[in-house]
């Protein structure tokens, strides 16, 4: 089969489209023939060499999402032949979906949404998970007003989206001037790009996808909450009863399984940059690094 290694750090031009031993799934475990894939932040790092010690030992294969088909099932309940998607946590585990078969814990599987396509769900897992996990956190409910600060990138677009699902009221702070109706497309009552026009104490949670530590807009006794760990923790807001935390994503196919029905019921819209195949990995990581994105950019089969 087909895998995307590196055996040292550097830029795209590490990236290797080599064969390797088909994996052979372990008890509790699915193999899937992958259809697509996408790029994250965490794998361009990676493949740097940013991550440190952080990093699973060389060679590697890079990859945290991944859609396809079940082709041994084992143990499982999913069955051969269903559309499935999942998230791998490669810095935890190792394990690379950039390769034509993935042996993945059930667990970090669901059943893929049936009303998009499976390249469009493999860019999915990554951002929609930490999104999910990041809104529980915060306890985001119906009537409260949440800032998404990033709320443009892939992340911060679905923390939006998710976030108006639950009822809640979301205001968004971008980088650039044209991502500001991109945001309200997506469900933003209100957006800005200049930090100083954040309202004071006006949000009962923050979703800081970038750092941006807009300490200030929290209400006292809410909620702040950072994904970007390379930025640090959050500052200290105890003297004003703020609850703060940096938010780091697991594996959770119970929560792929409702992001499925989430956007089986048309509540979020899928942003495809552009799509890649395999073989044109350095080319996909290319157009990753000039950056400003209009969403994912998937890698097909």
């Amino acid at each position: 089969m087909r895998i995307v290694r590196i055996d040292h750090f550097g830029d795209p031009d590490v990236l290797t489209l080599t064969e390797a031993s088909a994996p052979r799934p372990r008890d509790g475990q699915v193999l899937v023939r992958v259809v697509a894939s996408a790029i994250n932040p965490v794998d361009d790092k990676t493949r740097e060499g940013a991550i440190g010690e952080g990093a699973p030992p060389l060679p590697m294969i890079l990859g945290w999402e991944l859609a396809g088909i079940v082709v041994d099932s084992g143990t499982s309940e999913l069955p051969v032949g269903e559309r499935v998607f999942g998230m791998s946590h490669q810095l935890d585990t190792g394990r690379g979906t950039w390769a034509d078969l993935v042996a993945m814990p059930d667990n970090a599987l669901a059943v893929a949404p049936s009303t998009i396509s499976l390249v469009e769900a493999a860019t999915l897992p990554l951002p929609g998970l930490t999104a999910a996990q990041t809104l529980d956190w915060l306890d985001i409910r119906a009537g409260e007003r949440l800032l998404v600060a990033g709320a443009a990138g892939a992340v911060g677009g679905l923390a939006v989206q998710l976030a108006r699902a639950r009822g809640a009221r979301v205001d968004a702070l971008v980088s650039r001037p044209a991502q500001v109706e991109v945001v309200r497309k997506l469900g933003a009552e209100w957006a800005t790009t200049d930090r100083a026009a954040l309202p004071a104490a006006a949000y009962d949670a923050v979703f800081d996808t970038f750092g941006a530590f807009v300490t200030d807009a929290v209400v006292d006794e809410g909620r702040y909450v950072s994904i970007a760990t390379q930025a640090g923790p959050v500052p200290d807001l105890s003297h004003r009863s703020v609850r703060t935390t940096v938010n780091q994503v697991r594996e959770d196919g119970a929560g792929l399984a409702e992001l499925a029905k989430i956007v089986d019921a048309g509540q979020v819209k899928v942003r495809l940059d552009s799509e890649y195949s395999l073989r044109d990995v350095r080319e996909a990581h290319e157009r990753f690094r000039r950056g400003q994105l209009t969403g994912k950019i998937a890698l097909v089969f």
